[in-house]
């Protein structure tokens, strides 16, 4: 018998993993709460339900009465909503409140960090605005001001001159504009080198990390203008070599793990794990507590395995390294935005795709209208997938591919894994 499946969030995150779950032979009928325009091709959408409402999200999956859940974006699982289904008897993938906190405070990952020896940039906290003005006044410059909570990926403000952390002190603890999140904040060193992004699946003992990526995260071509939620991805990482893999399996990967469990908090479901390559050796930039977005849409698609059943494993506890197999090939994603993005933009223009279209359209925000039209309804609307042998190959498929879809005032960034294609490691 097959298995129905709920699938908490909206975006192209979740698209890419509805369309990878949809693959597995026991998949039955999916729901996406709420689900987007372009989901709603591939799951039933219950756009009436937010990712945040818990209380209605478990009553429509014991209306439903679905046989797993998966929990995708950081403030359902911070607030709780895997502990809320597994309560009802309803396998899920996700962590728990408890282990969803290496997320969603800044504060408590860098004090676990610190206990348990895992590298990072070395930090100081601060809960007294007065306080963290006075560390700044002579700290070393630049620096990097992170809002101790969730803030849709963009509490972390880099300073490159001591006003600019004065600014960023005043702007997250003064003005609030990361809200709560801002009532404490983490000031670091700042690191340099490659970045990359290893999402892993774990079942609070055994860890087995996916392929890397890399991210985009400027709106403009050279790394320039303001940060986004991602412009583009690529897979793999070519800066994450096999020894680095193995550095960070034996110094971050693998102590992460056991820290969450001697904390008393073990962590299931996807952990993610933001690195930079420092010439010091691989440090932790960030954990995410779930997959990351844009990161999941070139991982998935390199993913030979069943999905469901490695999130099954990870939910009761039974993982193992091989049950999990990747391609040897690379992906690529090129992100379309609103003109205007992410600043003002408008919404509302209908989207369409030549008839010769062949890649995959991750949907991020896109709404249906009544009569059925795919119309834009974000400021990231969409990511164009492809995959391919080499990554030059997969980049050039994924950009003609891009040119075939269209609405108004539609932007995507030209140079989207030119960095990875000029990395001196091969």
């Amino acid at each position: 018998m097959k298995t129905d499946i709920l699938v908490v969030g909206g975006g192209g995150r979740e698209h890419a993993i509805i369309k990878k779950l949809k693959m597995s032979p026991d998949a039955g009928t999916i729901y996406a709460l709420p689900g987007n325009g372009g989901i709603a091709e591939d799951a039933i959408c219950v756009p009436e339900i937010g990712a945040k409402e818990i209380d209605k999200i478990v009553a429509f999956a014991k209306e439903k009465a679905v046989g797993f859940a998966v929990v995708a974006p950081d403030d359902p699982l911070v607030l709780g909503c895997a502990d809320a289904l597994r309560a009802i008897g309803i396998p899920t993938f996700g962590p728990s409140k408890a282990a969803a906190e290496i997320e969603g405070s800044k504060v408590f990952s860098k004090r676990l960090m610190e206990k348990y020896g895992i590298p990072t940039a070395k930090c100081a906290i601060f809960s007294d605005v007065k306080e963290a003005l006075e560390y700044v006044s002579d700290c070393p410059i630049p620096t990097v001001v992170k809002a101790d909570g969730l803030a849709l990926g963009k509490g972390v403000l880099i300073a490159m001159t001591r006003k600019e952390a004065e600014d960023a002190v005043r702007t997250i603890m003064e003005d609030r504009v990361f809200g709560e999140s801002g009532s404490r904040i983490v000031i670091e060193e700042f690191l340099t080198g490659p970045e990359v992004s290893v999402l892993s699946f774990t079942d609070g003992k055994t860890v087995v990390p996916m392929v890397s990526s890399m991210d985009h995260k400027r709106i403009g071509d050279g790394d320039t203008g303001l940060n986004t939620g991602g412009m583009g991805t690529i897979a793999p990482n070519p800066y994450y070599t096999a020894e680095i893999a193995d550095v960070c399996m034996e110094t971050i990967f693998k102590p992460t793990i056991a820290a969450m469990q001697e904390e008393g908090r073990p962590f299931s479901g996807c952990l993610y794990f933001g690195l930079m390559l420092t010439p010091d050796g691989p440090k932790v930039i960030e954990y995410n507590c779930r997959f990351g977005d844009p990161e999941t849409q070139v991982v998935l698609p390199l993913l030979e395995s069943d999905l469901l059943e490695i999130m099954r494993a990870c939910d009761s506890g039974t993982l193992t390294a091989d049950m999990v197999k990747f391609s040897t090939g690379a992906a690529a994603c090129i992100v379309l935005a609103s003109k205007g993005y992410p600043e003002k933009y408008e919404s509302g223009f209908a989207i369409t795709k030549d008839a010769d279209f062949a890649a995959e359209m991750y949907v991020a925000g896109a709404k249906k209208t009544d009569a059925g039209e795919l119309v834009t309804a974000g400021g990231r609307v969409l990511g164009v997938v492809s995959t391919a042998p080499t990554l030059k190959e997969a980049l050039a498929l994924a950009y003609a591919n891009t040119a075939k879809v269209h609405f108004d005032g539609a932007y995507c960034r030209s140079d989207i894994g030119q960095r990875a294609l000029n990395a001196p490691v091969k």
